[in-house]
């Protein structure tokens, strides 16, 4: 159904249709030309002989209805007109018909109605039984009484009252050969319109392929380029509309080519400088981290100022959050250089999540449902990463209700929930908080997304989703966020048992 409804069918048929109808028309025309060229030469013909045969007879023809014998002529003529086939019949004065045999030939009543008048010949086709007829009258006028003659049928049709004609000769005939003859011309023209048709179709579909050609190639080149390969080029000859498409293409394809190379290399430069970066912090961040530590057990000794013991433990958390933001641009640095390798190890699922939940002590605040003795193939340090984020998200956003004020939030149930089949892992972490916004829900896992933009503080860097996100590619899996349809965030880890190493 797509191929008939294409350009190329669309083509075919248009081409199709004005040539079938230029044929057609072609062929009417010429029927008609025939047809009238076939009737009107048999009149034109009758009309000659019939007035041949008068003229040959002029000294016989009546002046007097005394002198007439109008039998005898109707029976010459109709010998005359044997090879024709007609009948003939003859009027005086608009008497009665006068014909050889008993029979009167056929004629139309509303010729004899206008013969009866007329000074130039008539003739009138008409059907009987089905077949076709030619009926002519002739008027004969005598311009004295010992010269009569028959009218000219280009005499101008003029008369005066004392010329008219005192005797009308009429003839008819059948045209049923002329009809078989018209017949035999209607079958050949439209046996002709069939073998047109078919140059017609060979014609269009030589003349689509043509036009459609450079489409097609436009079309290849633009799946190339969509699929990536910016450096593809079509081949342009001619000056056409399609040419100038072509030509359009190539000019695209190149800006595309320039445009994604410049981003390439503006990406790849600020990619190499965070981790120059990152990796230049971590070295003071250290030091400031290990001194922080004292500074911050001897803000909690009691010994110091309460003003000097607060900001020594705001610093303390500060240098502790840019340690983990370092961190975490660093982790960010490694996947983006290709860099991040899995090391993989037989894990008991059940040890691994409350691990994790120990080590950050959030066994009290997180319910875990993990079936016992479930292992996979796994890098253990990776999924804690992602389960840590995972968690500490939920612990994070799903605490604050959808309606309710900042200072009476309250802290939300957190559930990691573990499933399994023989060929995958699935973790499912949710909670009863507000949820996602949706304008933030197909972001979740972009780099320094946040949950509330409306904060300018906030515990997390923006980037653990994000490394979860790697994480869990980086093992063959995926990890999506949805929100349920009872309210809160659900977000879902599907992991291979058995990834690729």
């Amino acid at each position: 159904m797509k191929r008939l409804r294409g350009l190329r069918a669309q083509l075919v048929l248009v081409f199709l249709l004005v040539s079938v109808l230029s044929a057609l028309t072609g062929a009417m025309f010429t029927f008609r030309q025939g047809r009238d060229a076939i009737v009107d030469g048999v009149q034109a013909d009758a009309l000659r002989e019939l007035r041949g045969h008068l003229a040959f007879r002029a000294p016989d023809l009546p002046a007097d209805p005394a002198r007439a014998d109008l039998r005898t002529l109707a029976v010459q003529l109709d010998l005359a007109g044997s090879g024709r086939g007609w009948r003939t019949a003859l009027s005086y004065r608009g008497g009665s018909l006068v014909t050889a045999g008993p029979q009167a030939p056929p004629l139309p009543a509303s010729l004899r109605a206008r013969a009866a008048t007329a000074t130039t010949a008539l003739a009138q086709r008409f059907h009987r039984d089905g077949t076709p007829w030619l009926a002519v009258a002739l008027p004969v006028t005598a311009t004295n009484a010992d010269s009569p003659a028959a009218t000219d049928a280009d005499d101008g049709g003029t008369a005066r009252p004392n010329d008219l004609p005192p005797l009308v000769v009429y003839a008819s005939f059948s045209l049923a050969s002329q009809q078989r003859d018209v017949e035999a011309l209607a079958t050949a023209v439209r046996a002709g319109a069939l073998p047109v048709a078919l140059v017609s179709v060979v014609a269009a579909l030589l003349a689509a392929g043509r036009l459609l050609r450079p489409v097609r190639r436009l079309r290849t080149a633009a799946e190339q380029v969509a699929g990536g390969a910016l450096d593809t080029r079509v081949t342009v000859s001619g000056d056409d509309e399609l040419a100038d498409l072509g030509r359009t293409f190539n000019v695209m394809s190149a800006t595309l080519q320039a445009d994604a190379a410049a981003l390439r290399d503006m990406e790849a430069r600020a990619r190499r400088f965070a981790a120059d970066v990152s990796h230049e912090l971590r070295t003071p961040l250290a030091a400031m981290a290990a001194v922080t530590g004292v500074l911050d057990a001897d803000a909690g000794s009691g010994r110091l100022d309460p003003l000097t013991a607060e900001a020594l433990r705001l610093v303390a958390d500060e240098t502790r959050s840019l340690t983990r933001l370092v961190e975490d641009l660093i982790e960010v640095s490694r996947f983006d250089a290709g860099a991040a390798v899995l090391n993989l190890d037989e894990v008991d699922l059940r040890e691994l999540v409350v691990k994790t939940l120990a080590v950050r002590h959030w066994q009290d605040r997180v319910r875990a449902e993990v079936p016992a003795g479930l292992r996979a193939r796994l890098d253990p340090r990776r999924v804690d990463v992602i389960l840590a984020n995972l968690v500490g998200n939920a612990l994070r956003h799903g605490g604050t209700q959808a309606n309710a004020p900042r200072h009476e939030a309250t802290q939300a149930s957190v559930l990691v929930r573990v499933t399994a089949d023989a060929d995958r892992v699935a973790v499912i972490v949710s909670d009863d908080g507000p949820g996602i916004p949706a304008a933030l829900l197909p972001h979740v896992f972009d780099r320094f997304t946040k949950g509330d933009a409306a904060r300018t503080r906030s515990e997390g860097s923006g980037l653990g989703l994000a490394i979860a996100a790697e994480n869990a590619r980086l093992h063959g899996g995926t990890l999506t966020a949805a929100n349920a349809p009872g309210g809160g965030a659900v977000l879902t880890l599907v992991l291979p048992r058995n990834p690729p190493s």
